[in-house]
């Protein structure tokens, strides 16, 4: 589909793209912790342009469907336990952006997706916001991902998504290239730091593709048995691909984030443009 927004040169369009980002949010203790990773995010925040709004795509919305955040005031959803009670107080008051997810739902086809106001922002968004935007100061909409899907089609997706880059939103994906608990909290309890083959085979072919603008090799990567190991389901993989879907091929490739959290969480990020 095409924008719908005012005609404008190209040089001016150019300058005014927003980057499309994902970040490997990691454990949600990250959130309140003062850490490796949390410096990251506060640098990374730094670096990026001041966006209009933030269309957000979250591992933790894992549904049948897809649907954007329509409320205005879209509340903060704590969907984790175990955690000390500090976590479950934050909260992150950013405004909700009914027009911003009304645009998506139109560039994504009404027909396949649509407004909810049964979801907020949940954790894989804002345990990161909070460190790349602490003021919350920027409206956020999120974005389901419908399990239901194929690699291909989440590529789809972002790939309709594109046209948000140019009217001033950021695209911004949250989840981890790599991602077994399983084995994480195993190594976590053992005390084992030594990153698994399988975890550096798909976190480095999945950077190199990225670099390639590969979208081929990212829609097979879990395929693999390097995927199948680094991903028992594909939750956290998959909002990589609206995000490389969103993205063009010339767009400039850094990750401002990279290495692994309990031995086999990869915390890679990436900003494409």
């Amino acid at each position: 589909m095409t924008s719908t927004s005012p005609p404008r040169s190209a040089s001016t369009a150019r300058a005014a793209r927003m980057p499309v980002v994902f970040v490997g949010h990691g454990n949600p203790m990250n959130a309140i912790e003062d850490n490796v990773w949390s410096r990251g995010f506060r640098e990374l925040g730094r670096a990026l342009p001041r966006p209009k709004a933030i269309l957000a795509v979250s591992a933790h919305w894992y549904v049948d469907g897809t649907f954007t955040t329509g409320d205005v005031r879209p509340k903060t959803i704590h969907d984790f336990y175990g955690f000390p009670d500090e976590l479950s107080r934050v909260q992150y008051p950013a405004p909700g952006d009914p027009e911003l997810a009304r645009r998506a739902v139109q560039l994504v086809g009404e027909r396949r997706a649509s407004l909810s106001t049964r979801w907020g922002l949940d954790h894989g968004i804002w345990s990161v916001l909070v460190h790349l935007r602490p003021a919350a100061d920027v409206p956020v909409v999120q974005l389901s991902i419908d399990a239901r899907l194929a690699p291909a089609e989440h590529l789809a997706i972002g790939r309709a998504l594109a046209p948000l880059r140019d009217e001033g939103v950021l695209v911004l994906g949250s989840g981890n290239v790599v991602h077994n608990l399983r084995h994480a909290f195993g190594a976590w309890q053992q005390g084992e730091t030594r990153t698994p083959d399988w975890a550096h085979e798909l976190d480095q072919g999945v950077a190199r593709a990225l670099e390639r603008h590969d979208v081929d090799h990212l829609a097979r990567a879990l395929a693999t048995e390097a995927g199948h190991l680094s991903h028992p389901t594909p939750d956290h993989y998959l909002p990589l691909l609206y995000v490389a879907g969103a993205s063009s091929s010339d767009d400039p490739v850094r990750f401002p984030i990279e290495g692994f959290d309990m031995a086999s969480l990869s915390m890679r990020s990436v900003v494409l443009g």
